[in-house]
This record gives structure tokens, C-alpha cells and sequence, in this order.
């Protein structure tokens, strides 16, 4: 119990019987405030950052929302994305919801009668990476600017509902929190618009609302779908006796459970999520993840040939009676590793070394179970009855639509002009015109899968707008064709890598996008729809995930999709070679995270090492693996999730050998040599965390820094961390940030003091090792940020968000601010020279805009205040001068490199020279030496200025 009192008063969050505890909604209200205090004050604010994209596979769509009397305006809600406008059919979008304090989004509800926009903050799906919100945004003007309405603990949305005869009435559905029981969840109504709310349906306290649907002709009848659900780490039931559909006859006021026994819906511990559609007051759908079991016909008992099943329960005289060519074609259509063939595995049988049911477990990874589907899954129901009644429409399985996580989708529409008209939306778009008895794929090659919204045109039919894991697409003949639109930057990255060509490369792997690469300087434009050619390229599909670059040979790169399948792929042939390491046959399957972690070592590029539940190192680029630790985890858990899994690896780039991993079950291990001891060096952090990075310094050995993450107990806590005896002893570093779960932690190659943190809703930078924190946010919103990378050569920083793709910032001035610059009062930075250009100003044609010259004078103030700065000759003419007021912190001044009217006169009356003025009206300064003079605070700094 004292340790208990110790870690709670040492990480300042609350433990429940020893695990962490669900961070408060005043906690994260409080840490909004703060952050945005700290935006106002940052030393680093004027620091901008540049979104580079990529744009093309754009990110998961949770929703639209379309103008009923002009279907070319709309708006499109991402996961982790925020709010998109478009007012010309989706060949241009806007993001709108940038000044708010989350980007993330469960639902979008538009009053378009006067243009008021309501978010429901927290990703209505319940997937690995969806993000809690806080509660319910408004905007009444467009979403220049946004109020918070209340429901801040509600986490996730599901759904909005505005009365279209009374903006001020609006029914929302409340999911709740995603790993963690609580009480904000259920049906709330708000008659007096969001000043006040009623919780009118509530069930338990692990039930939510996902969805509310209310008839087309009477905002009073409405129906509710109650979801319970139970999600940790190690486990998901997606279902439960609380799932069901519930009616309002009152406009949600209140509610009546119309799914009960003798209804024909399924009831008890099987139901799990519902989508509802209704055509009218009468008329209702409802699509439902089914969880209950399917019992084998007896065309799957006589089915030929050997499955994974038959293994289970088969005794040794049987197996050893199996005809070989049968159990060749076996361990062959599964992959078995070549060794495995019929003649030695019986012979390993006929020993007793293995068992026939180790061959079945051979095959029990994370990857069969999610797609081996022994549930019922999706099936369709109607009432004709207004709810009262019951009847599945469906006479056969709807298969391979769900596969076993129906959590994840469970969408249906029904087409205004046709009662018998009903779309599904899962894995694949399909459409059914028989009332969904029979149905048909309508999503084609251009059509991404994994689908989460539908808008159906009411006044035409088969017009569809689709949103997608691949983000939005349009057709006009019923799914027959479809255009893509995918212009916003909303790319969900899980991790991101460069190398060191010029211009360098950036690599990432993304939520069901693949993995992709790209130069850090391409332009976001159209051009390529002309040239055929976009700059960024695909180069994996799936999950994508962590990615590692030889530094020898860029064509040579290590990269994967979710558990473990990594692959080396040699991008200058199209040759590539499954890497993943293979467990014994008779040993338990290793477990791999859904983003397993990879790592090339630092002192040699030959060397990788790959992270299961133990640490695995190759010698030879991954051709041959050897385990160099037993299980560097807790050892796992009973459940449907992938745990006990290393999340992380670091190997100090001072030591060859000195090794450390992190866990998803809060283990830190340390090795002094290369793997042949491990010792748990992380027994004083807090326990049960999710080690989201672990970084061995790149400045002192013994140096080394940690990141701990709560989310998956919904505890948002800012765990960091850092140990400069080797892991023995912890510091933390974490406090200063405001409450959210910290992703990564990366200490910067050049400056030892400078550290930056990428948390779930922004990222920071410290200048003294983590003592204080500065927001670093400028250009971008309150995102997920998943992965940091600094590249050396140019001096980038490069984030990775999950939810608007890469930004980029250059850092250069960051790493010169050493302690004793941050006490100076004023700091002037070199000016890089620039090249002089005759076509400064100019314009090839009357129709393109001049080519425009610019500097940035960089500089540093320690107080705000009022500054001039003059540029000279080196003769002392003043050829521009301008004032501005100063932040304290960073400053950057831009300037055209162009004569001011005075300057022109002063330098023309000393210098006999001839000056052209340029298309652009502006004289530019020829090419030579000048200097810069700052004023400001006392204090006064000359800087020279060349233009070569």
C-alpha cells in the first residue's frame, strides 16, 4: 500500500486497486485553459510549421453532412481530421474547425436554415486509435470561432439530431468513454440550444448511444441504439445484454426499449453495435454486429482438405495416420516455414517433441484471429410496425462485410424515394433493392474500403456521397462510378522516417492507407492529375507502420503492416522479403503489437532487431533471426487483443550493445551486452502503462528517456520521464505538460538540452532537458501527434500526426539556444546569403504571379518590446528600415530584400548605378555585402546580410 501512495503522489493521477484511473473531464478542461495560456506566452510561437502533405490517401471520414437544397456544399468530419467545407462539389475543401481545441470527431450535425455547425468531439468507431473528445462544439459563425456546450466527459459522440422546425432542440447520443466505465453516456436533449442539458435515456454505465435516427416526416419519432461495450488493452467485447434499440414518441424526450424479447430482435450477451434507418414513421432498419456463434452446417463438417480446427482436438494415432500429401498441402497453404514438411513433423509427433494441436496453435496469431470469423456478424432487420416488431431480412450470411469487428462499422441508409432501397456500409459498400434480402458491391477501384458514412441525394436518386477510411468519394449513378476527392492533408500516421538524399525523403506508415514515401519539398497541387506523376508514392499496403531506411542505400528499407508483417523491400528492383520472425512449431506463437516496433542498429546497418514479446536480432539484413531475451513482457493476457507485446526499442548510439525496450504492459528492460542479460529497470515508474518510446541519449551514455501512455485506460496523464544512471533512477520531466497521453519523446542531435514531446492533442518543445515545456504548434492544429523525427542535414523536425499528416519546422535556431543565449536579452542569428536573380519581381507572362525574393531575420528577445531594424551598406546607406513589436522568445522578421523609397533615393544619390523596377513595381537590391542593425531593449546587434 505505500507504493502504492508513492507512485500516486510521484505521477499525480489516481490509482484504482494498483491500475491508473480515468482522467477527470475538469482535468481535461483545466489542461485546455493551460494549453491555451501557454500558446499566448511560448517562446517558440513565431516558429512556423508547414504541412507537406501527403494528401491522396487522404483519412478516415466519420461523417457528412450535405445541404439538402445544394448537394455540392458540404461538410465531411475526419476521425482525427476535424471539420472540411467545400462549397463546389468537393474539388476544393476548407478546414474549419482549426481554432478549436480537438480535431477530433464522433458526429457533425448543420442547421443550414442558418448556418450553425455542431461537432460531437470523440470518434463514434472504437478502434485503436480513437481519440476521446470533449464534448460538444459550436459555431455560429462558420467556424471562425467555437463554444463549448457541455458534455465534456462524454468522450465520444455517436450521433446529432436538430430539430429542422427548431434550431434551439437537438437530441445528441452520448457513447461514453472508450476503456473505462462512467455515467456521461446515454441520450441528452437541449431545448434552449446547448445552455442546458437533459439526460433523457441512460442504461448503465457501460452502455452508450451510438446512433439516432428519426423519421423524415416527424422530428418526434426517433430511435436510439444502446451499445454495450468493454474495452481494455488486452480484450474487446463489442456486445452485451444493454444493446438495443430504444423509441422516442416526444422528439427524445422519452424513451421506450422496443427490442425486447418477444420483438424478433436479437436480445442478451450477443448483441453488439446497431445502425439505424428510417424511411418513415412506420418503416425502420436496423443493421447489427451480431456476436453470437454460427453453428456449422454440415457442408463445413464434410468440408475437404485439413483446417486449423481438425488439429485441436486430433490424437497422435490420427495424426500419424494422415495421408502426407494431405498435411504437405496443409502446412504449405499455411505458410508453415519450409522445414515444417509431413515427414519430419510426424516424426517430431511420433517423439512427442510436439503434439498435433501445436499446429493449430502454429497458426494462432493476431492477424488469423481478426479475420477468422466464427460470429454470426452483420444481419439486417425491419419493422414495418414503427418498431414494434421485428423481422431479419437476410435469409444468408452477409459475409466478409464486418469479418469479426462489426465494432467498427454498422452504418445503413435507406433511399428516401424507395423503401426497399438500403446501403450497408462495412469492409465494402453494398446496396440491396430487395429490402436487403440479396445484395451487390457498389464500391469500385477508385473507392477505398472501410466505409463510415452515407449521404443519399432524396430528389436524386443514385447520388451518393461516400466517406471512407480513404476519405470521400461521389457518384451519380449509384456506385457505378465514382470520383475522388481528396484534397485535405488528413493522413492518420502511425510512425514516419527519413534519409539523407537530397532533397530528402520522408517515409510513414499509415491507418489503412500502406505505407508511403515522398521528397520533404513537394508541392501539394493538383499539377499531378496532368503530369500522371504525384510525388508521393505507396510502397505497402495494409496498416502501415514503423519504417527503417539503410543508411548506406536508400533503396534498402525495412517496413510492414499490422503484427509483425514486415517485409525488406529493395524499391530499386520491386523485390521483397517477408522478415517477420517464426516461432518454433511446439513453442507458443510470438506476439507481435498491432504497430510492432523495428529497429536498425545505429553501429551496424546489417544488424536489425525486431520486437514480439521478445527481443529478436538478425545479423544478416533479416534473413536469419535469433531471440536474444526470453519474454521482455508480463507474459500477456487472456483476450482477443494482441498484449504483452514490445512497443519500442532503442540502442544507444554510444555503445553497440546497450539495448532497451519498452512494453504495452509497462516494462522497461535494459541489456549492457547486446542481449545476453536484460535487467527491468523500470519497477519505480507507474505500473500497467502502455511504454509508447523509449530513447537511449544520442549525448551521454548513461542518458536515456522514457514516455509512458494511458490511453487505453483513459487516463491522459503526461508521462515522461528521464534516467541518467541507465534506467536505475527516474526523473520526471512530464509535469509542466498539460493532460494528454504522451506518444513520443525525442531528444534533438545537436543541442543535448533540447527535448520535444508529441502528446494525443498537440506537441511541445523544452530548451533545459524537460524542466519547462513551451507549446510548438504554430501552423498546426490541436492534432493526435504520433511520431518525431529530426532530420540532421537540413535540420528539420518532422511530426507525424494521426489525423493531418507531416508537418515540418526548420529547427535550426532552436538547437543554437544554448542556456546561456536563453539569459542574453537579445540574440540576432546568422542570415544564410541568398542568390541574386534578374527575375526578382518578374513575371514570365501576364498571368503568373512575379517571382518574390524574401529573408527571415531570426531573432531572440528575452522581453517583449519594441525593436527598428535597418538595413545597411557596408558604407552606411539605409536602404530599408521597419519597426515591430517583439514577443519575448523567438522573432522573425520578413523581408523582400527590397530598396524602401528613401533607401532607393540615398543609395542612388552616393552610387552612380543604374536600378531596375521590377514587374511587381518593387526595386530590388543588386548583389553585394550589407549588414543588419537591430534596436530594441537597450541593446543593438549588427548582422551581415549578403546577396551572392
Amino acid at each position: 500500500m505505500r507504493i502504492l501512495v508513492f507512485l500516486c503522489a510521484f505521477c499525480g493521477v489516481l490509482m484504482l486497486h494498483g491500475q491508473p484511473e480515468a482522467t477527470s473531464s475538469k482535468e481535461v478542461m483545466e489542461g485546455i485553459a493551460r494549453k491555451e495560456k501557454m500558446a499566448a506566452t511560448s517562446l517558440v510561437k513565431n516558429i512556423s510549421f508547414k504541412n507537406i502533405g501527403p494528401t491522396v490517401m487522404s483519412g478516415r471520414v466519420v461523417d457528412l453532412d450535405v445541404n439538402p437544397n445544394d448537394p455540392t456544399e458540404f461538410y465531411v468530419g475526419y476521425a482525427s481530421g476535424g471539420l472540411w467545407y467545400t462549397a463546389n462539389n468537393g474539388t476544393s475543401f476548407t478546414p474549419v474547425m482549426d481554432g478549436s481545441s480537438t480535431q477530433n470527431i464522433g458526429d457533425i450535425a448543420v442547421d443550414w436554415k442558418n448556418g450553425t455547425l455542431w461537432v460531437g468531439t470523440g470518434e463514434n468507431n472504437s478502434s485503436r486509435s480513437s481519440y476521446a473528445g470533449i464534448g460538444l462544439l459550436k459555431s455560429t459563425d462558420g467556424g471562425k470561432t467555437w463554444q463549448n456546450m457541455g458534455l465534456p466527459d462524454s468522450h465520444h459522440i455517436g450521433r446529432i439530431l436538430i430539430n429542422p422546425e427548431n434550431a434551439n432542440e437537438v437530441v445528441v447520443a452520448a457513447t461514453g468513454h472508450l476503456y473505462s466505465k462512467n455515467n456521461e453516456r446515454g441520450v441528452y436533449k437541449t431545448t434552449d440550444g446547448g445552455k442546458t442539458w437533459k439526460r433523457t435515456l441512460f442504461v448503465n454505465d457501460e452502455t452508450g448511444i451510438i446512433d439516432l435516427a428519426v423519421s423524415p416526416v416527424d422530428f418526434n419519432i426517433q430511435y436510439a441504439a444502446a451499445w454495450e461495450k468493454d474495452r481494455k488493452a488486452w480484450n474487446f467485447e463489442g456486445n452485451g445484454p444493454g444493446s438495443g434499440i430504444y423509441k422516442s414518441s416526444d422528439g427524445g424526450a422519452t424513451w421506450k426499449l422496443v427490442s425486447g424479447p418477444t420483438s424478433g430482435f436479437p436480445t442478451g450477451d450477443g448483441v453488439g453495435r446497431i445502425g439505424l434507418a428510417v424511411f418513415d414513421n412506420n418503416i425502420v432498419y436496423a443493421v447489427h454486429d451480431n456476436q453470437y456463434r454460427r453453428e456449422k452446417t454440415e457442408e463445413e463438417e464434410k468440408e475437404e482438405g485439413l483446417t486449423k480446427e481438425d488439429f485441436k482436438t486430433m490424437s497422435v494415432k490420427a495424426f500419424l495416420d494422415l495421408d502426407d500429401k494431405k498435411l504437405n498441402d496443409f502446412l504449405k497453404d499455411n505458410d508453415f516455414q519450409e522445414k515444417y514438411r509431413a515427414e519430419n513433423v510426424k516424426e517430431m509427433v511420433r517423439s512427442g517433441a510436439v503434439k498435433p494441436a501445436d499446429l493449430a496453435e502454429y497458426l494462432e496469431d493476431a492477424n488469423s484471429l481478426l479475420f477468422d470469423t466464427p460470429v454470426i456478424g452483420a444481419e439486417v432487420y425491419r419493422s414495418d410496425d414503427g418498431g414494434k416488431t421485428w423481422k431479419k431480412q437476410n435469409e444468408k450470411y452477409i459475409d466478409d462485410l464486418f469479418y469479426s469487428y462489426g465494432y467498427y462499422f454498422a452504418q445503413i441508409r435507406v433511399d428516401r424515394n424507395n423503401p426497399e432501397k438500403i446501403y450497408l456500409a462495412g469492409v465494402p459498400l453494398i446496396a440491396s433493392g430487395d429490402g436487403g434480402k440479396t445484395y451487390k458491391a457498389i464500391d469500385g477501384d477508385n473507392v477505398h474500403s472501410d466505409h463510415h458514412a452515407l449521404w443519399i441525394n432524396p430528389v436524386k436518386p443514385g447520388h451518393l456521397i461516400n466517406g471512407n477510411d480513404g476519405g470521400v468519394n461521389i457518384s451519380y449513378d449509384d456506385g457505378a462510378h465514382w470520383i475522388k476527392n481528396n484534397s485535405p492533408e488528413v493522413g492518420q500516421f502511425y510512425a514516419i522516417n527519413i534519409d539523407h538524399q537530397k532533397p530528402y525523403n520522408v517515409y510513414g506508415g499509415l491507418q489503412d492507407n500502406g505505407v508511403w514515401m515522398g521528397p520533404h519539398n513537394a508541392e501539394e497541387n493538383s499539377r499531378w492529375h496532368q503530369t500522371g506523376e504525384y510525388p508521393w508514392k505507396s510502397i505497402l499496403g495494409g496498416d502501415g507502420m514503423q519504417v527503417q531506411i539503410d543508411n548506406r542505400d536508400p533503396n534498402i528499407v525495412y517496413t510492414g503492416f499490422q503484427f509483425g508483417n514486415y517485409y525488406r523491400l529493395d524499391l530499386s528492383s520491386g523485390k521483397r522479403k517477408n522478415i517477420q520472425p517464426k516461432h518454433e512449431l511446439g513453442e507458443k506463437p510470438y506476439r507481435f503489437n498491432w504497430q510492432t516496433p523495428i529497429l536498425l542498429s545505429p553501429h551496424n546497418q546489417d544488424i536489425v532487431y525486431f520486437g514480439g514479446n521478445k527481443l529478436h536480432r538478425s545479423l544478416n539484413k533479416g534473413d536469419d533471426w535469433e531471440a536474444i531475451s526470453g519474454d521482455l513482457t508480463r507474459g500477456g493476457k487472456q483476450g482477443n487483443v494482441a498484449y504483452g507485446t514490445l512497443t519500442t526499442i532503442s540502442e544507444s548510439p554510444l555503445k553497440f550493445g546497450l539495448l532497451y525496450t519498452g512494453s504495452d504492459d509497462g516494462l522497461i528492460y535494459r541489456s549492457d551486452n547486446g542481449g545476453s542479460s536484460w535487467e527491468l529497470v523500470s519497477g519505480s515508474l507507474p505500473k500497467d502503462l502502455w511504454v509508447s518510446r523509449v530513447a537511449a541519449s544520442k549525448h551521454k551514455k548513461e542518458r536515456v528517456y522514457a514516455s509512458l501512455n494511458g490511453y487505453r485506460w483513459d487516463d491522459f496523464t503526461p508521462y515522461v520521464f528521464l534516467s541518467e544512471d541507465l534506467g536505475k533512477t527516474w526523473k520526471n520531466i512530464g509535469s509542466g505538460l498539460p493532460a494528454s497521453a504522451v506518444n513520443a519523446v525525442l531528444e534533438d542531435p545537436v543541442n543535448e538540452n533540447l527535448l520535444f514531446v508529441g502528446t494525443d492533442n498537440g506537441l511541445y518543445v523544452s530548451f533545459d532537458r524537460g524542466s519547462s515545456w513551451e507549446l510548438f504548434q504554430n501552423g498546426m492544429p490541436n492534432v493526435a501527434v504520433h511520431d518525431l523525427v529530426i532530420q540532421p542535414e537540413e535540420k528539420h523536425l518532422l511530426a507525424g500526426t494521426h489525423g493531418r499528416s507531416i508537418y515540418k519546422a526548420d529547427i535550426t535556431h532552436l538547437q543554437g539556444m544554448t542556456q546561456e543565449k536563453l539569459d542574453e536579452d537579445l540574440v540576432v542569428f546568422d542570415i544564410p546569403a541568398i542568390k541574386h536573380s534578374s527575375r526578382w519581381g518578374n513575371s514570365w507572362s501576364s498571368w503568373s504571379e512575379p517571382n518574390t525574393p524574401g529573408i527571415d531575420l531570426v531573432f531572440y528577445s528575452k522581453k517583449k518590446g519594441k525593436y527598428s531594424a535597418s538595413i545597411r551598406t557596408l558604407d552606411g546607406i539605409e536602404v530599408s528600415g521597419f519597426e515591430m513589436e517583439a514577443d519575448k522568445g523567438f522573432n522573425i522578421l520578413s523581408y523582400d530584400v527590397a530598396f524602401s523609397k528613401p533607401g532607393k533615393l540615398a543609395y542612388l544619390s552616393k552610387n552612380k548605378v543604374e536600378l531596375k523596377t521590377a514587374d511587381d513595381g518593387k526595386t530590388y537590391l543588386p548583389k553585394g555585402s550589407y549588414e543588419l542593425v537591430l534596436s530594441g531593449n537597450g541593446q543593438e546587434v549588427k548582422t551581415p546580410v549578403t546577396i551572392e
